[in-house]
């Protein structure tokens, strides 16, 4: 294999992610966020809880990408308590006003 073949499989390969409906699209340019789609949180990549869960055998199923907080947040999904604390303080907090 050449390095022109590497350069052209490189540039056809494309990733999932969701936009703000929840519907899944094709990026050329990774994610810089993960979900569990089950209970709509979103946080880092690098999340510690997330890789433990995946490590397990649990999680893939259900593991959605966006390409950034925004387009998470305006899906629904929630920031994690474990990646995201601060984040997931603001949001609690707002939580617990509207209620």
């Amino acid at each position: 294999m050449s390095i022109d073949d590497i350069e052209e499989n490189i540039n056809h390969f494309t990733y999932t992610l969701l936009d703000a409906d929840r519907r899944p699209y094709q990026s050329k340019t990774k994610g810089t966020m993960g979900g569990y789609r089950r209970n709509k949180i979103y946080g880092r990549l690098d999340c510690p809880s997330a890789l433990r869960a995946i490590a397990k055998g649990g999680y893939v199923k259900y593991r959605v990408f966006f390409e950034n907080e925004e387009l998470a947040i305006a899906a629904g999904y929630r920031p994690c308590a474990v990646c995201l604390p601060k984040r997931y303080a603001s949001w609690k907090a707002a939580q617990t006003k509207e209620s």
